[in-house]
């Protein structure tokens, strides 16, 4: 089965050709990172104008690359949800648009699902049970997934997640954005020699981060930061620090057979090094550009959810606050 997934729930408009939820035979990303650079962050309006302007282009360069024609694609996969409202009404309404006119199957995905089904676009199928680990710019969630479409909330950040405490970070030091890359870049050759507190919140599998960011301000403002990239490298370590440190041991308190690492942050070196160094089973990560917002991930996503029997129609709405 062939699907084109289509995604657009923040400020890259992707479309992607993939077959059987493994194999990508196109992924195309067309990003906004230059155009909200500017501005410091992403800013939605602007962000769901220029989707208008890609998302048909975007989705002609899939199918060329792919070398399938739209005879060969079976169903259509979209994110509708969590992300911006606008943006994600532009990949919606595209693929409800398609589907209508050429009488194919249409599915909805929750787009932290789709970071979690990266993982299956690798040479690896990841072995149930799961601890799925989802860092990005809005979210840091621990699932634990039994099985297709069977997933368990565990923990979940209580503030600021850990891509959106990078991207504050790099501000604060600044570092520009986005965030996380920067910030990975300038502590590559750097020693983490700043005091930073850790928030562990004993007893649960939840994070904070927002401590950590306001003690990087305050050193900051007070003139106590000698070396950007010494703080930078001592920010990363906060932060991966309780990232591993949070999933090894829930993964050793629920007995699963993987980690899955997914999101933007899961691009980030040093957390991609110390979490398979400390996981005590095999620990699956994508390639930092399946990381990263993309439709293969979507594609691969509403290929499994349409092989358990779900699907949506054209009804379908999107939710920017949807949850897992």
């Amino acid at each position: 089965m062939i699907l084109l997934g289509i995604e657009t729930s923040c400020d890259e408009t992707a479309a992607a050709v993939v077959e059987n939820g493994r194999q990508i035979l196109s992924n195309v990303v067309n990003s906004q990172i230059d155009i909200h650079a500017r501005y410091g962050g992403v800013v939605p309006e602007v962000a769901s104008r220029q989707h208008i302007l890609s998302i048909i282009p975007v989705i002609d360069e899939a199918l060329r690359q792919s070398k399938a024609d739209w005879d060969d694609i079976n169903a259509i996969a979209t994110t509708c949800g969590p992300g911006l409202a606008g943006s994600l009404l532009v990949g919606a309404n595209t693929a409800k648009a398609i589907s209508y006119g050429r009488n194919l199957p249409l599915i909805g995905v929750n787009h932290l699902e789709g970071h979690i089904y990266a993982n299956w676009l690798g040479e690896e199928e990841p072995e149930f049970p799961l601890l799925c680990l989802v860092v990005s710019g809005g979210h840091t969630d621990l699932i634990l997934m039994k099985n297709h479409g069977d997933y368990t909330l565990l923990g979940k950040t209580r503030d600021d997640a850990a891509g959106e405490a990078f991207d504050k970070a790099a501000r604060i030091l600044g570092l520009g954005y986005p965030g996380g890359p920067a910030i990975d870049k300038a502590a590559s050759s750097a020693k983490a020699d700043l005091k930073l507190p850790r928030a562990w919140l004993k007893g649960t599998a939840d994070f904070s981060f927002s401590g950590l960011k306001t003690a990087l301000l305050r050193l900051n403002d007070a003139g106590e930061i000698n070396n950007i990239n010494n703080a930078a490298a001592s920010f990363q370590e906060a932060v991966v620090d309780v990232l591993v440190r949070k999933t090894v041991n829930t993964a050793a308190k629920h007995g699963v057979a993987q980690i899955l690492l997914s999101g933007g942050v899961a691009a980030n070196s040093l957390l991609r090094q110390r979490i398979r160094d400390f996981s005590p089973v095999p620990v699956l990560i994508p390639p930092p550009v399946l990381c990263t917002d993309n439709a293969a991930m979507v594609a691969a996503c509403g290929f499994f959810r349409i092989q358990s029997g779900n699907s949506s129609n054209i009804e379908l709405d999107v939710e920017p606050s949807l949850a897992m």
